[in-house]
């Protein structure tokens, strides 16, 4: 898409918003905590007494020429600096890990996911030094308590997968989540608003999220693959005006995920001040390095092991 038909879609939003402002509208009071609290100890036996332990695989060096890591450890610390991450952290000597992990949020998404696997989820998160694990409201509170003082933050999604619940139960969900711990929330949109041209709803959608997670980082789920250019770029326009962190291409469980037309396309739209990730379908090392070079700053995938490591992802990663 030509940079003057983006900014003649951004003129045509910021004129459809003026003057639509929420300060109409009844302040949401919630006050939440509950979700997860049945989850008060530890519900998963570890792999063995001490997770990290000092075998001799695990003290295995990675290096630059660690071909666990390849292609990815190719980048220097500053090139990545250099692509807008936030955060960047080095090979740890213990692991095998790399530079490409603080980029990845650890995910686990899925319906039947056991409170066994959300704790392997959440060692490995740990072990590798990934961003964030990206875990469903119902495990914040496990997740949080599993990763205190680890580094690693708790996200977790909200409207999801559809994005058609109201704005005032996003909000609950939001508050909610962060009650229990979480760090990050990651929203869908309303999808059939913006395809029916509603983009006020939409703005407002966001933009009622965002008052509610001030302090916490916001990504706003568009669906890309659910829409058309002309309709990406009005997503990605309403969660820059709604003051959202970032913009996702892909809840992971709808038409498709994450392309690298789509990426160039979100970066072009929201500029340097937002983040975009990636999410849906990135399954190996060399489609998260495609990502990575085309404008993301974060990856959303369940494969993240198989990522930093080189390898295509087992199955059920997606």
């Amino acid at each position: 898409m030509k940079e003057e038909d983006i900014e003649k879609i951004a003129d045509k939003v910021a004129k459809i918003l003026k003057g639509g402002g929420s300060q109409n509208k009844p302040e949401i009071k919630v006050t939440m905590g509950s979700a997860g609290k049945v989850f008060s100890e530890p519900v998963f036996k570890s792999e063995s007494k001490n997770r990290y332990s000092e075998s001799t695989e695990e003290k295995n060096t990675c290096g630059p020429s660690c071909q666990e890591c390849n292609p990815l450890n190719n980048f220097t610390s500053q090139q990545i600096k250099n692509m807008g991450v936030e955060r960047v952290s080095f090979c740890n000597p213990n692991d095998r890990s790399c530079q490409i992990a603080s980029m990845i949020d650890h995910t686990l998404l899925k319906a039947d996911a056991t409170q066994e696997q959300i704790g392997k989820l959440c060692e490995e998160a740990k072990k590798y030094h990934f961003a964030s694990v990206c875990v469903n409201p119902g495990y914040v509170s496990l997740a949080s308590k599993l990763l205190r003082g680890s580094g690693v933050k708790v996200c977790t999604v909200i409207g999801f997968p559809l994005g058609a619940t109201t704005a005032t139960i996003k909000v609950i969900e939001a508050r909610d989540a962060i009650a229990n711990g979480a760090d990050e929330i990651d929203m869908v949109i309303n999808v059939g608003a913006l395809k029916s041209g509603n983009d006020k709803l939409v703005f407002e959608d966001i933009k009622s999220v965002r008052e509610a997670t001030i302090g916490k980082v916001l990504k706003v789920i568009i669906e890309a693959a659910s829409l058309t250019d002309e309709e990406k770029v009005r997503a990605c326009e309403l969660a820059k005006r709604a003051k959202a962190d970032f913009v996702k291409t892909s809840t992971g469980f709808g038409p498709g995920g994450a392309t690298v037309k789509d990426i160039m396309l979100m970066r072009k739209v929201v500029g340097s001040e937002m983040g975009v990730k990636a999410s849906g379908g990135i399954k190996n090392a060399e489609s998260a390095e495609e990502m990575i070079k085309a404008g993301a700053t974060r990856l959303g995938t369940s494969a993240s092991i198989s990522i930093i490591k080189g390898k295509n992802a087992g199955k059920g990663e997606y």
